[in-house]
């Protein structure tokens, strides 16, 4: 058996390891299932996580924001973790858990940190100063000598992918990869598909705020229900309101989807603004929606949908998740990233290279849905 980055001795003599990663739930929808994999690899170890927030602040203003970070409900209804640092998000509670993570005396230490991962490396290390720790690491710039002194603190290394523009490889891929040179895990491709596992609570909630929509409900309407979310984190990736009005418009006019009602996806600081531009439409069968409680609110309505078009984020991959089907809004520039249920999924790329999400049409989605 070839060599592996995590020595198998060491693995089956360790009582834990801590995992350390920057996630967002686009990652941590396909990263998921190799946590399962590798727990289940190796049932004696304690598997921990910390999730570092990259939007770390001094500003008091920002935690109560940062600390709801909606990804943190799911990894928290996680069997396969036994400990989570989620208090990064402020540099006295990082350096608390800084603290808390060295009482733990863990033999090994690995960092998925692909942004600045020199940083990570010299984090690994103060939290495990005598373990294996392993990490990312990208080619050194000769005007940087202090990544180099940081990479030095690892015992060894995960080469960063690339993504092959005339043959892209699957995200998910890339994670088998990684996970294949830390241990010899072997993750089939039937094992890579996403999944989400709802808490009942939340099935209820969803079926109940349908039912006060007057959707899905015994006497209320019965045509497809059609989920559209156009935001993600950076404008370059948002899809205008006025086109998700346009397309709802659109949609009525056509025998198939006239009897449709229409829920669109706000981000919790974006919910006035696009009240007030939705409103100004005055669309029938047409409800705004936020996830502001729990994250599970997300995939608990999303499952209960007939068609999910998203531009490219979270709910593109919970979409395929849920087993429903997709139309995917994309830019041409992370192919790696997209949908992997490609028999449920149609994606809809930006005309050029340098477009952003907003220069997909309204009849081009149409077209996809003929």
């Amino acid at each position: 058996m070839p060599q592996t980055l995590i020595p198998a001795a060491l693995l089956k003599k360790s009582d834990k390891i801590l995992f350390i990663a920057h996630l967002a739930l686009g990652d941590f929808t396909y990263l998921q299932n190799f946590f399962q994999a590798f727990k289940n690899a190796n049932p004696h170890l304690q598997v921990d996580l910390w999730v570092d927030e990259v939007r770390r602040t001094s500003d008091e203003s920002q935690w109560k924001h940062l600390q709801k970070y909606s990804l943190y409900d799911w990894v928290a209804a996680c069997p396969f973790f036994n400990k989570i640092y989620t208090r990064t998000y402020s540099p006295a509670l990082y350096q608390e858990s800084i603290m808390e993570a060295q009482q733990e005396h863990y033999p090994i230490v690995v960092s998925l940190a692909t942004l600045r991962p020199h940083l990570y490396a010299a984090l690994a290390r103060s939290i495990s100063p005598d373990g294996l720790v392993v990490g990312m690491k990208k080619p050194v710039k000769f005007y940087l000598p202090h990544h180099q002194l940081a990479y030095r603190k690892l015992n060894a290394a995960i080469p960063p992918y690339t993504v092959d523009r005339s043959n892209p490889q699957h995200i998910s891929d890339v994670y088998a990869h990684w996970f294949h040179q830390l241990s010899g895990l072997e993750v089939s491709a039937a094992e890579r598909f996403p999944f989400v596992d709802i808490p009942p609570q939340w099935q209820r909630y969803a079926q109940e705020k349908l039912a006060a929509w007057g959707f899905r409900s015994a006497e209320g309407n019965q045509g497809k229900l059609i989920f559209i979310n156009p935001y993600a984190k950076t404008k370059k990736r948002c899809w205008p309101l006025e086109h998700v009005a346009e397309l709802i418009i659109a949609m009525k006019k056509q025998d198939k989807w006239r009897d449709s009602c229409f829920i669109v996806n706000a981000v919790p600081q974006e919910l006035a603004h696009a009240r007030q531009v939705i409103s100004s439409y005055q669309l029938e069968r047409t409800e705004l929606f936020s996830a502001e409680e729990n994250f599970f609110q997300l995939p608990a309505i999303l499952e209960r949908c007939d068609l999910i078009i998203s531009v490219e984020t979270a709910v593109m991959h919970l979409a395929n998740a849920v087993h429903v089907p997709l139309i995917a809004l994309m830019r041409q520039k992370n192919p790696e990233w997209v949908p992997i249920d490609r028999a449920n999924s149609t994606v809809i790329t930006a005309p050029s290279r340098g477009d952003w999400v907003k220069a997909v049409s309204v009849e081009q989605v149409m077209k996809a849905m003929q």
